[in-house]
């Protein structure tokens, strides 16, 4: 990582500009290639996520597939043949020289150092949600995208998505008036992965089709379980981020983006159910408090997961769905009722109370309109219009809710330093915002 290394004076210098929200646009590359020319393309994670991101590209060519387990990879190297296999991604990237452009479709835990890795090496990257697994992190991949001047997309379908972008439209149009709170929610992780659970005991052996070592990345050595694998390593601290950072990143994102929130002043944790060094409560209750914007006063974020729920009068008699977010404003609410705002009519946001919009007319567009998101991502590359969830949109929203994060983690509320980095009220915070790595992989 040497060439892009930067002292902790600059890093935190540049980190407040990121704080201050004055860099958060996104890159456009600065490369001739024709619309029509394909790009070269490797995924870092070849299984699970990247089986939607590659089915997203397969307009382009697709040179490389690196996983670190076999079977999870078994379905795209039958699709791709002719494709070259890895298992560490630093040796296809030092190999494969004709790549434009990597997916990273890894665990959390090694967005970073796979991101920033084919950053320094030139290619344009898309990235899965959330963008990083600690603050430190994600810092560092906007920082390094910044310097590596390469086009960047977190994996955000919803941005990309009709219904959001008008949301974003009606929010700064003032139609809701003076924005007052924000509740956003999740039914993560309820049915979908454990949590609040103890590190599992046992020593099985790893089977043949896994490279753990290289699963495990910059983690602390723990032995293999199954436990982790293939999808449940979300509810593990070490490796994944919970609810919040799993589904806020999509749930959050209309409202965080029509409002340019910025980085929050601190986090308190309201209610929670069980939760262990290990993992994340079963349920939670946050609120995180961001300052006075340009386009908001002072607010305050209400967060729930494991199916809670706002309170039932903000919804006036609508049906309450297992995603959404409400925008509370003094003239009326905005209702988005799933993690995005919708492709469709049928399933976009609603305004309420509905009987005070019935007439209502939206303002005409004003933001880019696209059709897909993983095809927002290549035709930035090949010199169009800007990737709009770049890492510098994504490594502030991921960060906002990192900071909620700390605050389950540490159990403490947590009063944030985002020119320092740091939670001035709780230095037992500081391992989880600047994890330790394991020896060959620091960033």
């Amino acid at each position: 990582m040497g060439k892009n290394h930067l002292n902790r004076r600059q890093f935190l210098s540049a980190s407040a500009i990121a704080a201050a929200g004055l860099a958060a646009g996104g890159c456009t590359s600065t490369s001739h290639r024709s619309p029509n020319e394909k790009l070269n393309i490797g995924f870092i994670g070849a299984g699970g996520r990247a089986n939607d991101n590659i089915g997203g590209l397969t307009g382009e060519n697709i040179v490389a597939l690196c996983d670190v387990d076999d079977n999870n990879a078994a379905a795209a190297y039958k699709k791709f043949p002719n494709a070259r296999r890895f298992r560490d991604f630093r040796k296809m990237l030092e190999q494969e020289k004709s790549l434009d452009a990597i997916v990273v479709s890894t665990p959390d835990h090694l967005h970073a150092i796979a991101a920033i890795t084919a950053m320094q090496h030139g290619k344009h990257v898309y990235c899965e949600k959330p963008l990083a697994h600690s603050i430190y992190e994600a810092r560092k991949m906007r920082e390094v995208a910044h310097q590596a001047r390469v086009v960047t997309q977190m994996g955000q379908q919803g941005h990309a998505m009709e219904g959001s972008r008008r949301a974003v439209e009606v929010i700064r149009s003032g139609a809701l008036g003076e924005i007052r709170e924000l509740h956003v929610w999740t039914d993560r992780p309820a049915g979908w992965w454990p949590q609040a659970i103890e590190r599992p005991a046992g020593t099985p052996p790893v089977p043949d089709s896994l490279d753990w070592d290289l699963w495990l990345g910059p983690a602390a050595w723990r032995p293999y379980n199954p436990a982790y694998l293939p999808f449940k390593w979300r509810g593990i601290y070490d490796f994944g981020t919970g609810a919040i950072g799993d589904m806020g990143v999509h749930n959050l994102d209309t409202a965080f983006w029509a409002l340019e929130l910025g980085l929050p002043t601190s986090a308190r944790v309201v209610e929670t159910s069980g939760g262990t060094k290990e993992s994340p409560p079963l349920w939670s209750l946050l609120e995180i408090q961001f300052p006075a914007g340009k386009r908001h006063g002072p607010l305050k974020l209400h967060w729930y997961d494991g199916k809670k729920l706002p309170p039932a009068d903000l919804f006036y008699g609508e049906e309450i769905k297992g995603n959404g977010s409400l925008v509370v404003g003094s003239k009326g609410t905005l209702y988005t009722r799933d993690w995005h705002g919708g492709q469709n009519k049928g399933d976009m946001f609603m305004l309420l109370p509905q009987k005070q919009f019935v007439d209502y007319q939206p303002p005409a567009p004003s933001l880019p309109r696209t059709p897909e998101h993983h095809i927002e991502w290549v035709r930035a590359i090949k010199g169009g219009p800007k990737a709009e969830s770049s890492f510098a949109y994504a490594s502030v929203l991921t960060e906002s809710l990192l900071v909620g994060m700390l605050a389950l983690r540490t159990g403490k509320p947590i009063e944030w330093d985002a020119a320092n980095m740091r939670a001035k009220n709780c230095p037992e915070a500081d391992p989880f915002i600047h994890p330790q790595f394991r020896t060959g992989w620091q960033m």
